[in-house]
């Protein structure tokens, strides 16, 4: 029976976890529906209170304090209502021999649908001194989606990031209440970037150079660019018991790099078509990669138990967004000549896009509390301040701001049985609607980014944030 629990279980959430990109525009891409029990009280000293084994994922030192064999699985599901107010605009991308004009379209309706974050762990305790464990998550995750129609869509039309976890770690206790562990984050991870392209800037530089255009060629192409890509992170944690009421916790995770690679498909793009002899719509397929920083990480976290049925918790994260500084595609394999220009990028170069980011470093800090009202029942609370890393470059692709996180939870432990129901809301107040300016950037020689191709081509529009987010979770001590 248990091996046939298990086998289910983690057969849902990897499936699940596959199918289903995340939406956030918080905190970076980093998720933190990890778990509801923990997602009770906001993840507030998760990394001190190692209630079941989603410890796996917030500490695994917490691990030491689990017996015997212990499995949590649950789902939580994340739904951003992101939407561009009235007034966005945006100017075409023309060449200088042509004048600006405005592009015609829709704000593009509620960009973010509600996504399905799965997580499984396992733990196990080998002897007094020594416990292993497994997890299955979704650790980040990114989901936009404009309508065709959008005004800014030669900037932005689907962005999605869907990364899935494969964690196994260890803890050791040294009997005197102090545990370490350690742990990797085997990650693949998928990734999608389209756009629409501009078409009249060549076609109107061919009408004035008297140069064909064949009949029936489209006003705009499309861009289509997919990669994966498999990394490891590192992690280890520690926990002390400073007496009978009170732990603390620390993990460290490394950050990586990843080259997410695959394919860059342009569909209707006008260029010269030598066969012809006049500019016509071309298809074109070629190898793609995208450089991504996924940054590292420090957790600090504390418990204490006021009486038997008070607990305080608080908790603070540092994150190194720092390490993304661009979102920059490549179209080329470098090992091979560039012998044609291709139709997303720059003269002799064989960069399709350069974006600045230049995020920031941040912060989220937690505080929440437990009350067990009865010896079945829990129930909690929790507040996080989580500070949005994106700062001077605001994009249609990620329209972020910094939020508070409030939710409220219920754990139902029914005595003797083993198994525990852990169930969790909350609502994210986003401080601020933030600003989207969106350019054409490219590098310079010295790796800068310049001014637009055009300086009035651009995309700008401010947007509507609201977000809720519901989890629930299955554990059971063997």
């Amino acid at each position: 029976m248990k091996s046939t629990l298990l086998t289910r279980a983690v057969r849902l959430a990897t499936l699940a976890a596959i199918a289903a990109p995340a939406s956030v525009f918080a905190g970076g891409f980093s998720l933190n529906e990890q778990s509801a029990s923990a997602m009770g009280v906001a993840n507030a000293g998760a990394v001190a209170n190692p209630e079941n084994a989603t410890t796996v994922f917030f500490n695994p030192a917490g691990m030491s304090q689990l017996k015997g064999t212990n499995i949590s699985f649950g789902a939580a599901v994340l739904d951003i209502d992101a939407k561009a107010k009235n007034g966005a605009r945006a100017n075409n991308q023309l060449p200088s021999v042509l004048p600006q004009s405005e592009v015609q379209g829709t704000t593009g309706g509620d960009i973010a649908d509600p996504a399905v974050l799965p997580n499984i762990y396992l733990t196990h305790e080998i002897n007094d001194s020594i416990d292993v464990g497994f997890g299955i998550h979704a650790p980040y995750g990114l989901a936009a989606d404009y309508d065709d129609e959008f005004v800014g869509r030669f900037f932005a039309d689907k962005t999605e990031l869907t990364a899935l976890s494969f964690t196994p770690a260890i803890s050791l206790n040294n009997g005197q209440g102090l545990s370490m562990g350690m742990g990797l984050n085997v990650m693949y991870v998928e990734g999608k970037l389209t756009k629409f392209m501009d078409n009249s800037g060549t076609l109107g530089s061919a009408q004035q150079n008297s140069i064909p255009v064949a009949p029936g060629t489209p006003a705009q192409g499309y861009a289509d660019i997919e990669g994966d890509d498999v990394a490891v992170t590192f992690q280890v944690g520690f926990l002390y018991e400073l007496n009978s009421q009170t732990q603390i916790g620390l993990k460290a995770q490394t950050g990586t790099e990843l080259e997410l690679k695959g394919d860059a498909k342009f569909t209707n793009v006008a260029a010269l078509d030598p066969n012809l002899g006049a500019v016509g719509a071309l298809n074109s397929t070629e190898p793609a990669r995208v450089p991504l920083a996924i940054p590292e990480s420090i957790s600090a976290g504390i418990r204490h138990r006021l009486t038997d049925e008070f607990t305080v918790l608080a908790g603070a994260t540092y994150s190194r967004w720092s390490r993304f500084e661009s979102l920059d595609i490549y179209g080329r394999d470098s090992s091979k000549p560039l012998t044609s220009q291709s139709p997303g990028g720059e003269p002799g170069s064989g960069q399709l896009t350069h974006i600045p980011e230049e995020w920031k470093n941040t912060w989220q800090l937690n505080v929440g509390g437990i009350w067990q009202a009865t010896p079945e029942w829990a129930l909690k609370a929790g507040y996080a301040w989580d500070e949005s890393p994106v700062d001077q470059y605001v994009t249609a692709r990620i329209p972020s701001s910094d939020r508070h996180w409030l939710t409220l939870g219920a754990q139902w432990k029914p005595a003797q049985s083993g198994w525990t129901v852990d169930a969790a809301v909350g609502t994210l107040l986003f401080t601020d609607d933030p600003k989207v300016l969106d350019k054409s950037y490219v590098l310079t020689s010295g790796g800068t980014a310049a001014s637009t191709r055009d300086p009035n081509s651009f995309y700008e529009g401010e947007y509507d944030l609201e977000a809720w987010s519901a989890a629930i979770q299955v554990s059971k001590a063997f």
